[in-house]
């Protein structure tokens, strides 16, 4: 029997020819990751146990991009507070603010993070990994043991098998369909458990891009995947050889690998999708829901934060203004990806549409620290999630959709349908 493209990947890091789901490894990380919320914890609790120099701090990666604008004496300590821990630490891979972006976005777009490779992060969109054919592994708090030891011991998780067929349809993308899915395992009928376990896409994937296979990873995180991966196509092998700052082996699964569930779903009469308030699961056809006024809008997180994402709301917002009753948010998911939508003139659009542009990184999607809520008011969003009190007050009503019907529903002042604007 063969292996599953998560055994592989962990097989490799934890030097073992052949393992399989069940199986308990301390893998050896290409890298590990620690965002910039965790970092005062970790380091309090390595403190009070006497451990002042890290097992591998060559391989640790910090990342400020949670909080990168401060708005508070609190974010503006805990920023002071993280530069001196990477001092201490001896890490020389931080990532501070106007350095980065979103550290689920930035290390595939720069060639850290490649096809294979395993790494530790403390957050579980980690699952972004498998855009690229990588597998990045939660730790939560107990990124502080990864950070004394360089490891840390790992149940290997089951993978489940989604097989895709068909094409989107002009005018659906990626985020409709990931929201799709999260309607049909809440629904039943796709029948999965995710919770601890490996979501993987195979059939016709060569039409997605890395920022496509990004959005098909937020979705199922939302569902408890712990982690996605896609076998990477000959267009995202070439991206990633093209920016590769270290050698790397691909991993695709066996033909005769045993996956715990199976299923397969065709995609080509999907329509967008629009999530209704309270979880990912909500998803219904966007004419359901056309007409919804809406206050806030906003286009960025790691599920769409990549150079597509914005050039595609650009195409939308371009010699258009956004309703005089909504304010619209852009957050970049990387310094690269800011750089080169100025480079070609996409940022004056957004400009001209009366966006607010900020920097690079979660922007509103972390609890919106940023460009919140008040009470009753409404947002369009391609935010990770839509739970209650995730933009401020909890009482705001949080609908989700992909960055075309966000800029669409921007310009209109209320939710529409992207394919009802002539681009």
């Amino acid at each position: 029997m063969g292996l599953t493209a998560v055994e592989k990947v962990l097989a490799r890091a934890s030097s073992r020819a052949t393992l399989r789901a069940g199986d308990v490894v301390e893998p050896a990380p290409d890298f590990i990751m620690v965002h910039d919320g965790v970092v005062r914890g970790a380091k309090r609790e390595l403190d009070a146990l006497g451990i002042d120099r890290l097992a591998a701090p060559d391989k640790v990666v910090m990342v400020t991009d949670h909080e990168v604008i401060y708005g508070s004496a609190r974010a503006a300590e805990m920023g002071a507070f993280n530069r001196n821990a990477a001092k201490a630490w001896g890490v020389e891979n931080f990532f501070d603010v106007g350095r980065g972006g979103h550290g689920h976005i930035f290390p595939m777009e720069s060639g850290m993070l490649l096809p294979g490779m395993f790494y530790f992060d403390n957050d579980r969109h980690a699952t972004n990994a498998g855009a690229i054919g990588a597998f990045g592994f939660r730790m939560g708090m107990e990124i502080s043991r990864v950070l004394a030891t360089g490891t840390n011991w790992v149940t290997v998780p089951q993978s489940v098998k989604l097989t895709l067929s068909g094409k989107l349809a002009p005018g659906v993308y990626g985020r409709d369909l990931g929201h799709y899915i999260a309607r049909l395992l809440d629904d039943g009928t796709l029948d999965f458990e995710l919770d601890y376990r490996v979501l993987e896409y195979a059939g016709d994937l060569d039409q997605f891009d890395l920022a496509t296979r990004a959005a098909l990873c937020s979705s199922p995180t939302e569902m408890r995947a712990y982690g996605v991966f896609f076998p990477p196509s000959k267009q995202i092998l070439e991206f990633a050889r093209e920016r590769a700052q270290r050698p790397f082996t691909p991993v695709f699964p066996d033909a005769d690998a045993v996956y715990e569930r199976i299923a397969s779903l065709d995609i080509s009469a999907l329509e967008p999708q629009v999530v209704l308030p309270g979880g990912v699961h909500n998803a219904v056809d966007v004419t359901s829901i056309s007409g919804q006024p809406v206050d806030h809008a906003f286009i960025g997180s790691c599920g769409s934060g990549m150079y597509e994402d914005f050039a595609l709301a650009a195409k939308i917002l371009k010699n258009r203004q956004v309703a005089r009753n909504v304010r619209m948010f852009i957050a970049p998911g990387s310094e690269q990806t800011t750089r080169r939508l100025s480079a070609e003139g996409l940022l004056n659009v957004f400009i001209e549409a009366g966006a607010i542009l900020l920097p690079a990184g979660c922007g509103p999607c972390n609890d919106a620290v940023v460009g919140p809520l008040h009470s009753g008011e409404v947002s369009i969003s391609t935010a990770t999630n839509n739970n209650a009190g995730r933009f401020g007050a909890r009482d705001a009503r949080l609908y989700l959709g992909s960055p075309a019907t966000v800029a669409a529903s921007a310009i209109a002042g209320k939710i529409v349908d992207a394919r009802s604007i002539s681009l």
